[in-house]
């Protein structure tokens, strides 16, 4: 692509204040849902297939040009998404439906855009966003799910509710998050801010809603196996809050399983007029937590 601006353009890259796009470049953005148990997650792996290769495929398919994308944020392997925010840069002049429609046309069942428009330069789909919001789906009964068996956790030992909504309060704020810090984490910091965390039941579907500015390697899925750890009874309700202070990740819970994590939403300032998708009932949707 052509560079007629004075600053150092990239493809996709951070666009400073006040800067434009190369002469003729246009940057989109998309929603991305995607059932994550057949890939090694969202980025581009040469050992395995990566969700962000079969949507670089299919965009580079309606582009007649090869396409990189950006997202909001690297899901791990197994992982899923109701709600993943991309964008990309192009010379190919598409109608917003039309991207969508073609790229729809060319991925595979597990992987589908639901929305596609035109944005501003300054626009970034990592960089701008605000927030992003996870779920965790726990199936609490004796036997494991056959239907939606690769979206869901599952616990055999009754969990209380009550406890572990109780517990999770001591995750609000601006904290030093190290001891749910996955290892080979390459944050430069292990501070997160944790905007709102619930916990709520639905039949014998328990959830573990955490919203934060941003996420550590493995943060939610550590979370939400010391959330079960005191739902169990095998740990008391101030846990988390020790955990926290002693910032010691050898001292929490195990990992969670990533079957039953959601990426359900990504908050952006209202300037760029990004859609919001409300998670539907089958992850706990409008309603469930009442």
């Amino acid at each position: 692509m052509p560079v007629d601006n004075n600053w150092n353009y990239l493809p996709n890259c951070k666009v400073p204040e006040g800067e434009k796009l190369p002469s003729g470049t246009l940057r989109y953005g998309a929603v991305v849902e995607y059932e994550g148990s057949g890939f090694c997650g969202w980025q581009r792996q040469p050992h395995c297939v990566a969700v962000q290769q079969e949507v670089e495929k299919a965009l580079s398919s309606v582009a007649a040009q090869a396409l990189r994308v950006s997202c909001a944020g690297r899901t791990d392997a197994g992982v899923h998404a109701w709600h993943q925010v991309i964008h990309f840069d192009t010379t190919a002049q598409r109608a917003p439906r039309n991207w969508m429609l073609g790229a729809n046309a060319n991925l595979p069942a597990s992987v589908r855009l639901h929305w596609v428009e035109n944005m501003p330069a300054q626009f970034h789909a990592r960089f701008s966003a605000v927030s992003r919001t996870y779920r965790y789906l726990i199936l609490n009964r004796p036997v494991k799910a056959a239907v939606m068996h690769s979206g869901l956790s599952w616990c055999r030992q009754p969990l209380s509710v009550q406890p572990m909504a109780e517990a999770a309060q001591a995750l609000l704020g601006e904290q030093d998050f190290s001891a749910f810090r996955g290892a080979g984490c390459q944050s430069n910091t292990p501070m997160r801010n944790v905007k709102s965390i619930e916990v709520f039941q639905q039949g014998d579907i328990i959830a573990i809603e955490i919203c934060a500015n941003a996420f550590l390697l493995h943060m939610v899925r550590n979370i939400a196996g010391a959330l079960m750890a005191v739902g169990r009874g095998q740990q008391k309700v101030d846990w988390l809050g020790k955990l926290l202070a002693g910032r010691d990740r050898t001292q929490a819970a195990a990992t969670a399983p990533s079957a039953g994590l959601y990426l359900i939403d990504v908050g952006y300032p209202e300037q760029y007029a990004m859609p919001y998708r409300q998670p539907p009932a089958y992850l706990l949707g409008a309603g469930a937590a009442q």
